[in-house]
């Protein structure tokens, strides 16, 4: 069994087709998906798919891209957060890639999200673009190694990957492990933990090959899983317990059998 530990079900391209994904997560093996919350007022989405879904989780929190969400509160994220169908806070973090100029609301904003977590006790949904050395240097000061969490999406170098490791957080790759160009990529794969690395598909965005260019979506998380078995030399089905485990132990998911 696979888990999808990152997507967006409750994005325009998944509107009238969850029924569909989620029979051909079925199909594939993947048993459950966690739904990612990226902004406060479409959160109620989020935590609806995982209410109405036993093979759905969410999490609750607002995307470093959203300038336009203002600033958030940890007292709202924790009250958000009280529901045992949402898992984590997050997605949060840093990108200086996509924003320019002054980004101090984005470092306060990931500092709310770090101090709510540790206010509920629930693990962190980490994004970091073109920012691993704020990203790391905040997460230290505001003590993220107390809770733990994920590193989503990963496309940073070892020496951050183990930094983070160092934290209590888990590295997770998506569907950009399997391409062409990701030949650095593909060599922290090998060399990160098994006991610390998920697996994501980031739907409905990075679909791994041989689906690059589509709509993404959780069943295809297993070509994802596929490759990092590979380029670790072992079984697709031993990378599948592992992460499943991993997933499990972060997020601690009610209900849950794997």
């Amino acid at each position: 069994m696979l888990v999808d530990s990152h997507c967006h079900l409750d994005f325009d391209e998944f509107r009238d087709r969850i029924p569909e994904v989620r029979a051909a997560m079925a199909e594939a093996g993947v048993t459950h998906a966690l739904c990612i919350s990226v902004t406060l007022s479409e959160f109620p989405r989020v935590r609806a798919l995982a209410r109405a879904h036993d093979d759905l989780f969410a999490t609750v929190g607002v995307h470093p891209d959203y300038a336009e969400a203002g600033p958030v509160r940890v007292d709202d994220l924790v009250r958000l957060a009280d529901d045992p169908r949402v898992l984590a806070i997050g997605e949060t973090g840093l990108d200086y890639y996509r924003l320019t100029g002054d980004l101090e609301w984005q470092r306060e904003r990931f500092r709310a999200h770090i101090r709510a977590a540790r206010a509920c006790g629930k693990p962190l949904v980490v994004h970091t673009r073109a920012a691993a050395d704020d990203t790391l240097r905040i997460m230290r000061e505001e003590r993220a190694d107390e809770v733990g969490g994920v590193m989503h999406c990963f496309t940073e170098s070892l020496d951050v990957a183990k930094a983070a490791i160092d934290l209590g957080f888990m590295i997770s790759f998506s569907g950009i492990v399997t391409f062409r160009n990701a030949s650095r990529l593909r060599e922290v794969a090998r060399a990160v933990p098994l006991d610390r690395l998920l697996v994501e598909t980031d739907a409905p965005y990075l679909a791994p090959v041989p689906h690059r260019g589509k709509t993404n979506e959780p069943a295809y998380v297993r070509f994802v899983a596929a490759e990092i078995a590979r380029l670790r030399d072992i079984n697709l089905a031993m990378l599948a317990r592992a992460t499943t485990a991993n997933f499990a132990r972060l997020f601690r998911p009610p209900n849950f059998i794997n």
